[in-house]
């Protein structure tokens, strides 16, 4: 590698560390990012030290406590068979986040890769790969998901599979396009000019640009991974009870809606913060990486 090349590529290592920070900076001052990065962080925080911030266990029963109005003892009240609601709320966001980060990192691998393939190479490679993102994309992603869902059984790990084989296609547009703008930047051809192989220029010059589009897809793609996963959950092909899910609270507590109202009620105003949450994170991040997208 020659001198001139070596001291290029330094001071664009120099300047996108100056980019980060002023990244960082513009993040902050969007009031609603901020507000979604504390209900994220406080969903971790709660998933985390679930066992601490309660007394009770999310799988004790007690029949005769069943469908107790929210008290001291109970703060959320009881479900159907006389757990403690608020137990199983918080050992619910340990399964949300679970199921939330395997599905957005498989169907990210998924599509990032296909994305890569697709812009990259071209050709019939790119015509195949397209064609096959235009066949899922014309189908509900859920009724996809379902069908798989119930081809595979139900349970956490093919939840994640489910969702995820059909989820991936959305990364893959987005990364597609990006690099077909990056492959004719001028330092791709420069490397390609130094003798550097087509593997070295994707991995050191062409995915760390993709980065910045593959986060910001991480937390658009999380809500629906997260509201795809509950109402799998919730029409009783996700993840199953015992086990405390979101989804499968809120279903169970449909047949008490007039009886027992915190038990859905709940369990939706965790799902709906945790979403509104990676949501604004992810249009604080757009807005932050490219200013220019801002809406007015």
């Amino acid at each position: 590698m020659s001198e001139d090349l070596q001291k290029e590529i330094a001071s664009l290592k120099q300047k996108k560390t100056g980019q980060m920070y002023l990244t960082w900076l513009r993040f902050k001052r969007n009031r609603l990012s901020v507000v979604g990065l504390s209900f994220v962080l406080l969903v971790i925080f709660i998933a985390i030290f679930a066992p601490l911030l309660t007394p009770y266990e999310p799988y004790d029963t007690n029949p005769f406590r069943r469908l107790e109005s929210p008290s001291r003892e109970h703060l959320l009240g009881t479900d159907e068979l006389g757990r403690d609601l608020l137990t199983r709320l918080l050992y619910g966001s340990r399964i949300a986040l679970q199921v939330g980060i395997l599905i957005v990192l498989f169907e990210g691998f998924i599509g990032i890769s296909f994305g890569l393939l697709a812009g990259y190479f071209g050709g019939w490679i790119d015509e195949i790969i397209m064609r096959l993102v235009d066949v899922l994309r014309s189908f509900p992603v859920i009724i996809l998901a379902m069908a798989i869902a119930g081809i595979m059984g139900q349970g956490l790990f093919n939840v994640v599979l489910a969702i995820g084989l059909v989820g991936w296609t959305t990364y893959a547009r987005m990364v597609r396009g990006k690099i077909l703008s990056i492959k004719e930047s001028d330092y791709v051809e420069a490397a390609f000019a130094t003798g550097e192989s087509t593997v070295s220029v994707i991995l050191r010059y062409i995915l760390p640009n993709v980065l910045p589009t593959a986060i910001i897809m991480v937390c658009i793609m999380m809500p629906t991974a997260l509201i795809a996963s509950a109402t799998l959950s919730f029409l009783g092909v996700g993840v199953q009870p015992p086990l405390p899910c979101w989804g499968s609270i809120a279903a169970a507590g449909r047949d008490y809606i007039t009886r027992a109202p915190w038990i859905s009620t709940t369990a939706g105003i965790f799902i709906m913060f945790t979403v509104l949450g990676f949501n604004f994170i992810g249009d604080g991040l757009r807005d932050a990486f490219d200013p220019t997208s801002k809406r007015n």
